[in-house]
């Protein structure tokens, strides 16, 4: 039996899935450990919402939570965590391997240090892209880490370029990629089509509208003011385009001001959670997430496209490379230029059907390619290579 071990900073419900699945590996025996378990106030936290996820977070898997250096600790900074017992309750369980979950949080690399300290092999599943320009003390820093890394699972090509832009050969690299919850998703999509013009109704978007549709936190990165302004060029060409806007934010009350000011077609919804989310991915027609470097993914894309819609995305987004094939799943414009993605919200506004159509094809292009099934496949090919 392979004692397998995780290390994350908080429960994350993009990993449960992954886990649970490990869980069900035969001939593995796996175990989660969580450096803190946030309430609902920290949860919140850059939601400017207290909530829990109202998706099962802790059951299919065994999980255990470690002690925390911190009196309140949270999930909002590198030093936000810390724990004390690392090395204490590895020495205990004393895994076969230990997988970390990116080097984000000071947990996580105090579990890499206890890793190198009690000799055990280790996997990271981090985020980094190759898009973002990096300072040459940033680089020295990452050449320096990754070293200390015995194999790495990759969630896409961008976060693939990263690791070999630093030398690492291919044969420490696993193919790991970045999935959602397909079949919840299509689930719950299924229902609420079925609802879609009620739907509609109550978030006032015309029937007969191209519904754009942002999901995410109303923060500087996603750049809600750049879609805000790319709908007020497109409107006055094409009055029947919406917005509808998910999520909370610092940003919130600068982008009801610039509705307001301008008049334009848009729908807050506010927070939604993860039973609710595909109520909006039913209504609209298209994702747009327009997002600078620090959007090392974007799993609303995944999400948007298992539930039949096509995306828009900067070409500073994580996953353009690996979800967006242009013309056929979806676009990608320059980030920042408001011009640019108007243009696109335009193009993309004017066959309804090809849009249909192209939401069809992301749909497939996800059920073929980022599953929980080919991300445990690579993760097991990991764990293996290590430890032969």
């Amino acid at each position: 039996m392979t004692k397998l071990a995780i290390v994350a900073t908080h429960p994350i419900q993009y990993h449960i899935p992954w886990f649970r699945a490990l869980a069900g590996q035969p001939g593995f025996d796996i175990k989660v450990y969580y450096a803190c378990q946030p309430d609902d106030q920290r949860q919140g936290v850059g939601f400017d919402h207290p909530f829990s996820w109202d998706v099962p977070m802790y059951e299919g898997y065994k999980w255990e939570l470690l002690n925390n250096a911190k009196s309140n600790p949270g999930v909002d900074g590198f030093f936000a965590s810390s724990v004390s017992n690392m090395t204490d309750v590895l020495r205990r369980d004393r895994p076969d391997v230990l997988i970390l979950t990116g080097w984000q949080g000071l947990p996580l690399l105090q579990a890499l240090w206890s890793c190198m300290r009690l000799n055990i092999p280790r996997l990271v599943r981090g985020e980094s892209s190759a898009m973002k320009p990096r300072k040459q003390t940033v680089r020295f820093m990452h050449r320096s880490l990754l070293s200390r890394y015995d194999a790495f699972l990759v969630i896409g090509e961008s976060n693939y370029r990263f690791y070999a832009g630093y030398g690492i050969p291919d044969s420490k690299l696993f193919s790991c990629p970045y999935f959602v919850e397909n079949q919840r998703l299509i689930e719950q999509a299924r229902s609420h089509r079925k609802e879609r013009n009620a739907m509609r109704a109550r978030w006032n978007i015309p029937e007969d509208s191209i519904c754009y549709l942002y999901v995410g936190k109303l923060t500087r990165k996603k750049r809600i003011l750049d879609q805000l302004t790319a709908m007020r060029e497109a409107v006055l060409q094409n009055p029947k385009l919406h917005l509808l806007v998910v999520g909370t934010g610092e940003l919130m009350d600068a982008a009801r001001q610039f509705v307001a000011e301008h008049n334009l077609p848009v729908t807050f919804a506010g927070f939604m959670n993860q039973t609710e989310i595909t109520g909006a991915y039913a209504a609209a027609d298209c994702l747009v997430l327009s997002s600078d470097y620090d959007e090392t993914w974007g799993l609303v894309v995944n999400e948007a496209m298992v539930c039949g819609l096509p995306a828009i995305v900067s070409d500073r987004v994580g996953c353009g490379p690996d979800l967006i094939k242009r013309g056929e799943t979806g676009e990608r414009f320059e980030f920042g230029a408001v011009g640019d993605l108007s243009h696109v919200l335009l193009s993309m506004a004017k066959d309804p059907e090809r849009l249909q159509a192209m939401g069809e094809r992301a749909r497939e292009h996800v059920l073929r390619n980022y599953t929980v099934e080919n991300a445990v496949s690579g993760t097991m090919q990991a764990v293996e290579a290590v430890l032969r």
